[in-house]
């Protein structure tokens, strides 16, 4: 298709190329596809094949401009690229600056301008010259037995308190049948039978589980609450509720015994078998960091040895996290002078967790870890 390229702008990274299709040719176009697509068309009233080019040209002819300008504006695209050698970094921002209505209605030329944010030129360092620390670590016994430790203590089980005045205190579990009511009323999803609340988990609505310290097997208790502003159900918040509880039975919490039964209460052979399934676990937590770091050590090598300019917006579009040092970044690239390019630099945080808890910081590293050298 015929075209006029030029060239509006060439500052830095950012291209802005000026296309124009000819109206002429536009049409040249739509009469091509009309005479192509005429022998299989079947209209009422006409023989197939026979309808009159005017005609399908009053019907479709929006219709099938419209794929036209959408060629053209590919192909415009494509051809400023290729002629003149153009690495885009990104896909180009077309902006019409005709009349799409005259356009498509074969009124008008159609003129569109393709702002081209391009790849800079830069020499590559030799990546047979970079070498890197990568730390490895095998978990230790003790690392294991604490994350034992943790998972028993998310397993919890209750019996029951016996005994005279018995009590429910912090961390028990008060089974018990309550109803709620508002305005001396009933509503609708406040009553339950059965209900386990542990005392202090915080499962419930605030003073819903503390009102029920000191209850007694037996005992009928008596709790006003209010309901949170941020409530799920909407005709209940911030309003005023009753609650009043039949106290049925008092457990008391007792840790799982880390052995070879709590093992296959998680679906394991034994004690052994759950050991080693917590180990490789963390051995593959530590792994992941490891592989962070070293990462994180090549891009940094990349930074040092690579002096090129960077477009703010290649910035917005990496989406760095927030803090001094990524913001110092944005501001260099957003400078007109050179920078050195790391976009997908992250920002460390300020504490770190561990790595059994799923830890991806070089410091989070424990003093007995070894160090390998790779190239």
């Amino acid at each position: 298709m015929a075209m006029q390229i030029v060239e509006k702008s060439g500052e830095g990274l950012s291209k802005v190329y000026g296309v124009t299709v000819s109206a002429a040719s536009l049409s040249e176009k739509l009469e091509a596809k009309i005479a192509e697509i005429r022998p299989q068309m079947q209209l009422k009233g006409f023989r197939p094949g026979k309808v009159p080019a005017l005609h399908v040209k009053k019907l479709y002819g929006k219709s099938l401009m419209g794929d036209i300008i959408d060629a053209a504006v590919t192909e415009g695209r494509d051809q400023a690229l290729n002629d003149n050698n153009l690495r885009a970094a990104a896909s180009p921002d077309i902006q019409l600056s005709s009349d799409l209505e005259k356009v498509l209605a074969g009124e008008s030329d159609l003129a569109f301008d393709l702002n081209i944010e391009v790849m800079p030129e830069f020499t590559p360092i030799d990546l047979a010259t970079i070498k890197l620390t990568r730390p490895v670590h095998e978990p230790e016994d003790a690392e294991v037995d604490e994350q034992l430790a943790e998972i028993a203590k998310q397993n919890l089980t209750y019996e029951k308190k016996t005994g005279k005045g018995v009590k429910a205190a912090e961390g028990d579990m008060v089974v018990a049948d309550f109803v709620g009511r508002m305005d001396g009323e009933i509503f609708e999803g406040g009553s339950m039978e059965d209900a386990e609340i542990v005392i202090g988990a915080g499962r419930f609505i605030p003073g819903f589980e503390d009102q029920l310290k000191g209850a007694k097997v037996g005992a009928v208790v008596t709790a006003g609450v209010t309901f949170p502003e941020d409530y799920q159900a909407e005709n209940l918040r911030g309003k005023p509720a009753e609650f009043e509880f039949q106290v049925k039975e008092i457990k008391a919490p007792k840790e799982s015994a880390i052995d070879d039964e709590f093992a296959k209460q998680l679906g394991l052979e034994d004690l052994d078998a759950l050991k080693a399934a917590v180990k490789g676990q963390i051995s593959q937590q530590y792994v992941q960091a490891s592989r962070f770091k070293a990462k994180r050590a090549l891009l940094d090598v990349l930074d040092e040895a690579h002096d090129f300019p960077c477009r703010s917006a290649w910035w917005r579009a990496s989406s760095p996290p927030s803090g001094p040092r990524s913001s110092r970044k944005r501001a260099r690239a957003s400078s007109p002078k050179k920078t050195k390019a790391s976009p997908t630099r992250n920002c460390a945080p300020s504490i770190a967790r561990s790595p059994s808890a799923g830890c991806a910081w070089a410091w989070c590293w424990p003093k007995s870890a070894a160090t390998a050298i790779s190239p």
